[in-house]
Protein backbone atom coordinates (compact mmCIF):
# COMPACT_ATOMS: atom_id res chain seq x y z
CA UNK A 1 0.00 0.00 0.00
CA UNK A 2 1.38 3.43 -0.93
CA UNK A 3 2.07 5.85 1.89
CA UNK A 4 0.10 9.10 1.80
CA UNK A 5 2.14 12.24 1.22
CA UNK A 6 3.44 13.65 4.50
CA UNK A 7 1.50 11.12 6.57
CA UNK A 8 4.36 11.25 9.04
CA UNK A 9 6.79 14.09 9.50
CA UNK A 10 10.44 14.18 10.42
CA UNK A 11 11.31 16.09 13.56
CA UNK A 12 12.54 19.05 11.52
CA UNK A 13 9.37 19.07 9.42
CA UNK A 14 7.22 19.04 12.55
CA UNK A 15 9.06 21.95 14.13
CA UNK A 16 9.04 24.05 10.96
CA UNK A 17 5.27 23.66 10.70
CA UNK A 18 4.87 24.29 14.43
CA UNK A 19 6.88 27.50 14.14
CA UNK A 20 4.63 28.70 11.32
CA UNK A 21 1.51 28.81 13.47
CA UNK A 22 2.66 32.45 13.54
CA UNK A 23 4.05 34.32 10.58
CA UNK A 24 7.84 34.06 10.44
CA UNK A 25 10.73 34.45 8.01
CA UNK A 26 13.39 31.77 7.46
CA UNK A 27 15.96 32.94 9.97
CA UNK A 28 13.18 33.53 12.50
CA UNK A 29 12.05 29.93 12.04
CA UNK A 30 15.56 28.63 12.74
CA UNK A 31 15.84 30.79 15.87
CA UNK A 32 12.39 29.84 17.13
CA UNK A 33 12.97 26.09 16.74
CA UNK A 34 16.34 26.32 18.45
CA UNK A 35 14.88 28.32 21.33
CA UNK A 36 11.77 26.14 21.69
CA UNK A 37 13.78 22.93 21.86
CA UNK A 38 16.65 24.27 23.97
CA UNK A 39 19.00 23.75 21.00
CA UNK A 40 18.06 20.05 20.84
CA UNK A 41 16.76 20.54 17.30
CA UNK A 42 18.62 22.73 14.86
CA UNK A 43 17.70 23.27 11.26
CA UNK A 44 20.33 24.31 8.76
CA UNK A 45 19.57 26.84 6.06
CA UNK A 46 19.67 24.28 3.23
CA UNK A 47 17.25 21.95 4.99
CA UNK A 48 14.96 24.80 5.97
CA UNK A 49 14.66 26.28 2.50
CA UNK A 50 14.12 22.85 0.94
CA UNK A 51 11.30 22.21 3.44
CA UNK A 52 9.75 25.63 2.90
CA UNK A 53 9.75 25.05 -0.86
CA UNK A 54 8.19 21.60 -0.48
CA UNK A 55 5.58 22.78 2.03
CA UNK A 56 4.64 25.69 -0.20
CA UNK A 57 4.29 23.39 -3.24
CA UNK A 58 2.07 21.05 -1.23
CA UNK A 59 -0.13 23.89 0.03
CA UNK A 60 0.83 23.53 3.70
CA UNK A 61 2.26 27.03 3.99
CA UNK A 62 1.88 30.24 2.08
CA UNK A 63 4.24 33.11 1.39
CA UNK A 64 2.54 36.08 3.04
CA UNK A 65 4.91 38.89 2.04
CA UNK A 66 8.50 39.90 1.48
CA UNK A 67 10.11 42.66 3.51
CA UNK A 68 13.71 43.82 3.20
CA UNK A 69 14.60 40.67 1.28
CA UNK A 70 13.04 38.35 3.87
CA UNK A 71 10.21 36.04 2.86
CA UNK A 72 7.52 35.54 5.50
CA UNK A 73 5.44 32.36 5.67
CA UNK A 74 2.46 31.06 7.61
CA UNK A 75 0.51 27.81 7.85
CA UNK A 76 -2.51 27.27 5.64
CA UNK A 77 -5.55 25.41 6.93
CA UNK A 78 -4.21 22.28 5.21
CA UNK A 79 -0.88 22.81 6.96
CA UNK A 80 -2.63 23.12 10.30
CA UNK A 81 -4.50 19.86 9.64
CA UNK A 82 -1.21 18.14 8.82
CA UNK A 83 0.42 19.53 11.97
CA UNK A 84 -2.52 18.47 14.16
CA UNK A 85 -2.51 15.00 12.58
CA UNK A 86 1.17 14.58 13.42
CA UNK A 87 0.60 15.89 16.94
CA UNK A 88 -2.18 13.33 17.46
CA UNK A 89 -0.02 10.53 16.03
CA UNK A 90 2.83 11.41 18.39
CA UNK A 91 0.46 11.55 21.38
CA UNK A 92 -0.83 8.05 20.55
CA UNK A 93 2.74 6.76 20.35
CA UNK A 94 3.60 8.24 23.73
CA UNK A 95 0.42 6.82 25.28
CA UNK A 96 1.20 3.36 23.88
CA UNK A 97 4.76 3.55 25.17
CA UNK A 98 3.62 4.73 28.60
CA UNK A 99 1.12 1.87 28.86
CA UNK A 100 3.77 -0.75 28.09
CA UNK A 101 6.60 0.79 30.10
CA UNK A 102 4.41 1.48 33.12
CA UNK A 103 3.16 -2.11 32.96
CA UNK A 104 6.77 -3.35 32.94
CA UNK A 105 7.60 -1.17 35.95
CA UNK A 106 4.64 -2.58 37.87
CA UNK A 107 5.86 -6.12 37.12
CA UNK A 108 9.28 -5.37 38.59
Amino acid sequence: MARKKLETLTEQMYYVLLSLTKERHGYGIMQYVSQLTGDRVTIGAGTLYALLSRFEEEGLITLTHTLEGRKYYQLTSEGEQTLRGEYDRLRRQVADGAAILNEKEEES
